[in-house]
């Protein structure tokens, strides 16, 4: 007798699909991080990433190689990776468990510190960032405190890995907030710019004032409508909106008028045609015969 085994998979399908789902979530997480540098920041692929010593040896312990090809999975473009000669000297002096480690970060893209003496990779990697990480590094990391400090510079991406999986780390408030007070810097109209405005406006004014007076005071009144926003209503100012005079119509294109016809020839005669007269001769063209040789055909007839 063949005993029938029924298996409950009610139990191992959403455990298939939360996981599914989470990978999916992550990736969606990271494509806007993505979306938000490169956005507010410029950030441009392939993109630049700054390993430090304890990120290296994260990747080698764990045997996620080839790193690129890891890196390039969670940022959705191609990468470069960079290192420092600081980094690299710490690694040296950390004895022979981090050679490995050692030969792997001696295989990547040098960027430049400009540093005589040693100095710890925190230190040389917060100098090579600065105060705006002109270079656009993302820099990868598994030092939490050197995580931290770079949230609080604007755009500054981290990321970093558990186990044999990466991370981007999602933008802080302080950089959401530098990106939006940035945006508004933009929208608006500096003091320069508005002194550079104003003096191409008198000097287009008194260039049209020696052509054409009444020119120069239509366009005077044109941009003191877009600058004068602000109008006084019963001793208060309310902000109106800004009005252009409008264009009249000044005639039509002479080139999309069509052209008149020439009028018929009003005497009665036609021209190469044979015309009859009230007797019932008739004449040909406009040459006609005289008086009294027409008389003569009269009496003949």
């Amino acid at each position: 007798m063949v005993s029938s085994v029924h298996y409950n998979t009610s139990i191992l399908v959403p455990i298939e699909l939360s996981s599914v789902q989470m990978r999916v979530k992550k990736q969606k997480r990271h494509r806007r991080a993505v979306r938000f540098y490169t956005a507010c920041f410029g950030f441009r692929d392939p993109f630049k990433v700054l390993c430090d010593g304890t990120f290296v040896h994260h990747l080698i312990a764990n045997r996620i190689t080839p790193a690129d090809t890891a890196l390039a999975n969670i940022l959705g473009a191609t990468v470069k990776l960079f290192t420092t000669r600081c980094v690299l000297a710490e690694l040296k002096s950390l004895g022979a468990s981090y050679h490995e480690s050692l030969n792997a970060a001696n295989n990547l893209i040098m960027a430049r510190c400009d540093h005589e003496n040693r100095r710890s990779a925190v230190d040389c990697i917060t100098e090579v960032i600065g105060e705006s990480n002109s270079e656009h590094f993302f820099v990868a990391t598994q030092d939490a405190d050197l995580r931290r400090s770079l949230q609080k510079i604007p755009g500054v991406p981290a990321i970093y890995a558990l186990r044999n999986t990466l991370f981007l780390e999602q933008p802080s408030s302080f950089q959401r907030q530098f990106a939006q007070s940035a945006e508004e810097e933009r929208l608006h109209m500096t003091d320069m710019e508005y002194n550079m405005l104003r003096l191409r406006k008198k000097r287009k004014l008194s260039d049209d004032k020696e052509g054409d007076s009444s020119d120069a005071q239509e366009e005077e009144d044109d941009v003191s409508h877009v600058f004068n926003t602000n109008v006084k209503r019963n001793g208060s100012d309310v902000k109106d909106k800004v009005h252009f005079k409008r264009k009249r119509a000044k005639g039509p294109n002479p080139l999309s008028v069509k052209k008149k016809k020439k009028s018929a020839d009003t005497n009665g005669t036609t021209s190469g045609k044979e015309s009859k007269h009230a007797d019932g001769t008739a004449s040909v063209g406009k040459s006609f015969a005289p008086d009294w040789l027409c008389n003569i055909r009269r009496n003949f007839d």
